[in-house]
């Protein structure tokens, strides 16, 4: 293996055109992912510009200036601020907010869940960036920050803004899309000339069917994504260079920033109030931040400076050459300076281009959502998987539906994309602030620069803030919707999280103790049946308060004990061989064991029916290792509780693992009552699409000597398996104490419990067949 420092001149051509050729075919497809919306844009643009606020200032000098305002724009928030330095603030190769905000919880003690532990530093992907030196001491600003929770708080907050705010993309930016695209069927003189409702009707009629289709999965049109875009940034630098030396060459000269002075002298307030206008020329520029997992940055860098920067500046620069000669086409200006023979073939590419930026903020929005859940911010939702071989491309029914319907209530609501765009470039705005409020935390404690570095970088929140105030004077012309979009998802988030640690916190400081489960010995004073119990907590240390009631009221028990927790950790992936965590709870004679199971906020659940298997082999693998390695053994002057290894079930050699077949099993099936067979069988008939493999475990008959007290333990775990396995989860109700204070009940009796009721329920999350599952009712009062 070569070494991680060599350079890239000691690599072999081979591998260098091999690399190079990878970043050529990364940058094609990341056209049809990342940029359908940031080059729909020209779209509508100079409408949203000039009309309203500059109706007055529609002049020559107004459209050189409004140019040169695009032009700088481009230039300074995608291309120098997120090309050169937020594409290299990647988390594992992933981006986004929820990216630097696990980036953050990792460099520091922001997470407001007290659920991570030691075990999850050692992390491949845990470890990723720059170490902070041991004998380096934290700074103040991180003391500070880490030390008051109304700040992590805060910070939580920030994030969910952000997350709120790209959910609401994905409402708004199809209905904009797509009615701008069709907008030209209205043009007088080159298009069908049809009426408002008329053409209202064909965007909502392509809006149902592209929310209709996204059931299916984004892989089998992906193909044709790319082409699209590349065929709509040719046609619009083709159209732009036609106006530039047909309309007018001198608009070359607005790429002065002169111009910017010069337009701001002249209109004042109003040129102020139109840059809620001008930054609906950057929307969709957060997209090749957060898409940064399917890509690399290079490709994505490529991608913009080799083809849509220099095509969008042209687009631009060349509907301003027109509209400095026609100055009364504002209202339709991009599709009335297409030259007339090549209009349809614009059309028809722009509508189809419309579509593809659309569907890219939708997958967008379900990855949005689906971190949010690993994060404990977003109530369970059904997840597909829309591709086998594709990772990542996922479908939330409820999500899909529910943006469907907003999208159609802001279409027919507002019918006007002047309205629509104001909450369109509120939406944009806030996500790019807020990146670069966060960007700056990640150079101080992740990059740890100096904050000099950080305050360098806060200009662009400045810049940004300029654009951010404009938008926010268009709140009562209908940049609202995104204010209530945001406030209504960041409550429905927030709410969930706080009820969630709430709930946590209960379990945390009611554990059962262990001197109490020490006292009751072996058979913890209950009868003890064959068979393995998976008792599923949300705790990751100790033994939740769950289980004495399950105890008390439970007349027996199985022999093995597992306690089962299923977290996420801030960490994008988690390697399938660092996912188990396994340990022993009491000594070995009570037969109880801990298991967690470590997902990263990227990582998808799959029920491959497989799990009982990973887990019974895990277990194994921890018995034969503890009786090897001495730190892991039981001792009186120890804890019995807190000792965790990591097991890979790929390296298993503990058990033997063979195909279980109705010859080999019928001594185990006649133990069984016939209904519990009857019962399993119909199970499976309903469920065909999951098919759990039978397996048998067996010891090895040949290998090293093992130690008896080790070999019966094995045995028993053996036989404990093919008795069968029961799920044991708490169906737990929460509410708040009496003494709360109204505001809390409100959250926690109205507000989460609804949530609760109407959400996913935790075993069908967690994929538990419901034919082995055993719940027990428990009431939390927070």
């Amino acid at each position: 293996m070569e070494p991680e420092s060599g350079t890239l001149p000691s690599r072999s051509p081979s591998q260098f055109f091999l690399n190079l050729s990878r970043n050529l075919l990364l940058a094609y497809q990341s056209f049809g992912v990342v940029y359908g919306d940031l080059s729909t844009s020209p779209l509508y643009v100079y409408r949203s510009v000039f009309l309203g606020d500059l109706t007055d200032y529609q002049t020559p000098d107004a459209i050189f200036g409004a140019f040169s305002l695009i032009f700088w724009t481009l230039t300074l928030i995608p291309l120098l601020k997120y090309v050169f330095i937020v594409l290299s603030a990647d988390d594992n190769g992933e981006g986004g907010t929820i990216a630097l905000y696990s980036l953050l919880c990792r460099h520091a003690k922001f997470s407001l869940l007290p659920n991570q532990q030691a075990a999850d530093e050692e992390l491949l992907s845990y470890k990723y960036g720059p170490s902070q030196p041991t004998s380096q001491s934290p700074s103040p600003l991180k003391r500070f920050l880490e030390k008051h929770k109304k700040l992590r708080t805060a910070l939580l907050i920030v994030v969910l803004l952000g997350a709120s705010m790209v959910i609401g993309d994905g409402v708004i930016t199809p209905a904009i899309s797509v009615m701008s695209a069709v907008s030209g069927l209205q043009v007088q003189g080159v298009g069908l000339e049809l009426s408002h409702g008329t053409v209202l009707l064909f965007a909502c009629v392509i809006l149902i069917g592209l929310f209709a289709l996204q059931h299916t999965g984004t892989q089998r049109v992906a193909i044709v994504f790319a082409p699209i875009v590349i065929l709509w940034l040719i046609s619009i630098c083709g159209i732009g260079l036609y106006n530039i030396i047909h309309w007018n060459p001198k608009i070359v000269y607005a790429l002065s920033p002169h111009y910017i002075i010069k337009f701001f002298r002249e209109t004042g307030r109003a040129g102020w109030l139109s840059l809620g206008g001008v930054l609906l020329s950057i929307t969709g520029t957060e997209a090749m931040f957060a898409d940064l997992g399917h890509f690399t940055a290079f490709s994505i860098r490529l991608a913009f400076v080799a083809a849509v920067y220099p095509c969008l500046v042209i687009q631009y620069m060349g509907q301003a050459a027109y509209l400095s000669k026609n100055i009364t086409s504002i209202h339709d200006s991009f599709y009335k300076s297409i030259p007339e023979p090549v209009f349809w073939p614009v059309f028809v590419i722009a509508t189809l281009a419309s579509v593809v930026g659309s569907q890219a903020i939708i997958s967008a929005t379900f990855s949005i959502v689906k971190q949010c859940h690993a994060l404990g911010c977003f109530p369970r939702v059904k997840i597909v998987h829309t591709s086998k071989h594709m990772f990542g491309q996922i479908y939330i029914p409820e999500i899909n539906w529910i943006l469907m319907v907003l999208t159609l209530l802001i279409a027919v609501g507002f019918q006007d994309t002047t309205l629509v765009g104001h909450a369109y470039g509120l939406a944009c705005m806030t996500v790019m602030f807020i990146t670069t409020f966060l960007m700056a935390l990640v150079i101080t404690f992740v990059w740890q620069k100096h904050i000099a570095y950080a305050t360098i970088f806060l200009v662009f929140a400045f810049i940004e803030g300029i654009y951010l105030s404009a938008a926010i004077m268009k709140v009562p012309q209908g940049g609202w919707v995104s204010l209530l979009l945001a406030f209504v998802f960041m409550v429905i988030m927030y709410v969930w999280h706080y009820g969630t640690r709430k709930k946590y916190n209960h379990d945390l400081h009611n554990k059962v103790s262990l001197k109490w489960l020490l006292g009751l010995g072996p058979s913890l004073g209950i009868v003890r049946v064959p068979g393995i119990g998976l008792i599923y907590s949300e705790l990751a240390t100790g033994v939740p308060p769950i289980f004495s009631h399950f105890v008390t009221n439970l007349p027996a028990f199985h022999n093995v004990l597992v306690f089962v927790c299923v977290k996420h950790v801030p960490v994008p992936f988690v390697l399938p061989e660092e996912r188990f965590l396994i340990g022993r709870i009491c000594p070995r004679p009570y037969r109880m064991y801990r298991c967690i199971v470590r997902y990263g906020y990227k990582d998808i659940q799959r029920d491959d029916g497989n799990f009982e298997n990973q887990l019974i082999q895990s277990i194994a693998e921890f018995i034969q290792m503890e009786a090897v390695e001495p730190r892991l053994s039981t001792s009186e002057n120890t804890s019995f509780d807190g000792r965790m290894a990591v097991i890979s079930t790929r390296s298993n050699t503990t058990l033997t693992v063979s195909d279980q077949l109705d010859s080999t099993s019928s001594a185990i099936q006649s133990s069984k009552s016939l209904m519990l067979q009857r019962l399993r069988s119909d199970y499976d008939d309903e469920n065909p699409q999951i098919r759990r493999r039978q397996v048998r475990f067996q010891l090895p008959s040949s290998g090293p000597v093992m130690d008896d007290a080790v070999r019966d333990e094995l045995l028993q775990l053996i036989q404990a398996k093919e008795a069968g396995v029961a799920y044991i989860m708490g169906h737990s109700y929460v509410k708040a104490r009496r003494s709360s204070s109204y505001l809390k009940k409100l959250v926690i009796d109205i507000g989460y419990s609804f949530l609760r009721k109407n959400c996913r329920g935790p075993a069908v999350a967690l994929h538990i067949p419901h034919i082995s599952l055993i719940e027990v009712g428990m009431i939390y009062y927070v």
